[in-house]
């Protein structure tokens, strides 16, 4: 173990000490060990261990664990702290702009626990609402996550949609539009992205003169048949090369190996040179069966649905009428709700949900009982303003640990409609957060469950939750399921869907929208919805305003709230 090894260990346990805000001397002189231990001259490895404790700089409590280090390999004393620190808020420490101290506010009081939830949290705007957090610190902490996140090696489906038509462009200007097609995971509009594929028509050789420039790709992997670069932004980007069987393989790759496999057995004489650029709806008339779109080819069972009938026409982003659930200032948005409402309809929508924060989510200046009224009073005033448009009084209710909601009943019969989400304790086992969801979605004032599992993609994989077991108690209770638009969350997952539309559940495409242009996030909320064959008369957000205001007047009535 060198000096520097050893200066990181220190530093560390300082940093972690700090956290925890343990010994705030002890934690200052392993700081200062770690600073002085990486300035000596010799290696402490190579120095009697009776001679370390007389190092300038280093005490002999430093001395002992330096000692112990170099005997075992490890600090017992950190590896205890280690152990009751969550992975994501050492993680944490990677992140520029924030250090121990800050850290430690985000932990014990944000009760953020990973980086991902950090990002997110800033993009809602709630660091600025905590002492040492202005909007430049979250502007700059939000940054440097993105920097570090990019080189994670998975990336969000709009990452990489913000740098497809660049490449696709380029490709197509060296190698030819006829010769370049774009395959795999984006095309079939998954969420988590590893590898951006196309299909280059060329050889390996022939390819890789073309990428060499002043500053070119990282050269990953050279195969027969395929190419893997790693571009500047972090992104992989996987070329399958080579002449033979094009079409067929533009096809192939165009779903996963399971469908492509079942596909082939299914429809072993296709000529697949029947594709022409993009195109591919001659090869499922060739089969004598529908046509799937490429979202929908993951599993087999897909062919066989697409051999008795037509798939659903599924629902675009040009169906969704209105926004639902959304914030204004009046909790952790960044606008007003005048400004929410006049770029809602500038877009052609018909209505505003304005879903702020409850009172118990109080890091997002939720709304006590007296802010309520005074909200409901400016959304009559606006509404008597505005013309052929409507904001819609509702409240992102948190569901407490036992279920129920955080008002009471004659306040939450003040609103138009209640989504209700959890916030708060996530770590939950699947029987307690099983128990919570179900108390709210039987109180007959929850009319949306909001993001059904708490996830954030590749940050938090959410309490575990039978979904089947509170897609039949949405059913029975005319709750309707949020598909959290959001693309850290899209949540509900869409593989879960299917089951939520055979029990005649309506789900709710809804951007979650923190500002104006969260209202753009419906769009990944839609391609999701996509890949689970959703129908734009499946979708609650879907309804234009007066078959919405139908919809809220009648579950009301059915639930007897006056």
């Amino acid at each position: 173990m060198d000096n520097y090894q050893i200066a990181e260990n220190f530093s560390l346990l300082a940093k972690l000490m700090d956290i925890h805000g343990e010994n705030s001397f002890k934690a200052k002189s392993y700081a200062a060990a770690a600073f002085n231990i990486e300035k000596l001259p010799m290696q402490l490895s190579d120095t009697p261990r009776e001679k370390i404790v007389g190092i300038k700089g280093i005490g002999e409590s430093t001395g002992k664990k330096i000692i112990e280090l170099l005997d075992t390999g490890s600090l017992q004393s950190l590896q205890e702290i280690i152990a009751k620190t969550p992975a994501g808020v050492i993680e944490m420490l990677n992140i520029k702009g924030i250090g121990p101290k800050k850290i430690s506010t985000i932990w014990k009081e944000m009760e953020i626990e990973s980086i991902g939830e950090l990002l997110y949290a800033c993009q809602e705007n709630r660091l600025k609402l905590y002492k040492g957090f202005g909007e430049k610190t979250q502007q700059n902490v939000a940054e440097s996550i993105e920097f570090y996140l990019n080189n994670s090696g998975y990336y969000l489906y709009p990452q990489v949609e913000a740098v497809v038509p660049h490449i696709t462009a380029y490709l197509e200007k060296i190698f030819g539009v006829d010769n370049v097609a774009l395959t795999g995971a984006f095309r079939r509009q998954l969420e988590i992205i590893e590898e951006l594929e196309y299909l280059v028509r060329n050889s390996n050789e022939a390819i890789k003169p073309r990428f060499q420039s002043a500053n070119p790709p990282e050269l990953l992997e050279d195969k027969p048949g395929t190419l893997l670069y790693k571009l500047h932004n972090g992104l992989k980007l996987r070329l399958y090369t080579g002449e033979s069987d094009f079409e067929k393989r533009i096809f192939l790759r165009s779903g996963s190996e399971a469908f492509g496999e079942a596909f082939l057995e299914a429809f072993p004489g296709i000529d697949f040179r029947t594709i022409h650029g993009a195109g591919d709806e001659p090869i499922f008339r060739q089969a004598g069966i529908n046509y799937i779109p490429p979202c929908a080819r993951e599993m087999p069972y897909i062919i066989e649905r697409a051999k008795k009938g037509p798939l659903p026409k599924l629902i675009e982003a040009s169906d969704i009428k209105g926004i639902i659930h959304s914030h204004s200032n009046w909790s952790d948005g960044s606008n007003t709700l005048e400004e929410m409402a006049e770029a809602a309809q500038a877009r052609g929508l018909e209505y505003l949900v304005i879903s702020d924060h409850s009172k118990s989510a109080f890091y997002a200046n939720g709304l006590t009982e007296e802010r309520i009224k005074a909200q409901h009073q400016l959304v009559d005033e606006l509404n008597a303003r505005l013309k052929g448009f409507r904001i819609f009084k509702s409240i992102e209710s948190d569901i407490l640990y036992d279920g129920s909601l955080d008002y009471p009943d004659t306040v939450l019969a003040s609103f138009d409609l209640v989504i209700a989400s959890v916030h708060s304790i996530l770590k939950m086992t699947e029987e307690k957060a099983m128990q919570r969801l179900i108390a709210a979605i039987e109180n007959p004032y929850t009319t949306i469950l909001g993001h059904m599992t708490g996830r954030l993609l590749l940050s938090r994989k959410g309490y575990p939750v039978n979904h089947k077991k509170i897609i039949d108690a949405c059913a029975a209770n005319m709750v309707v399921i949020e598909l959290n638009a959001h693309p850290r969350r899209l949540d509900i997952d869409w593989r879960e869907i299917d089951y939520a539309l055979e029990k005649g559940v309506l789900i709710s495409i809804d951007p979650d929208a923190h500002e104006i242009e969260g209202y753009n996030d419906n769009r990944y909320g839609v391609l999701a919805a996509q890949k689970a064959l959703v129908a734009k008369e499946q979708n609650l957000s879907s309804m234009g305003l007066t078959d919405f205001e139908k919809f809220i007047r009648q579950r009301k009535t059915e639930k007897g709230i006056k």
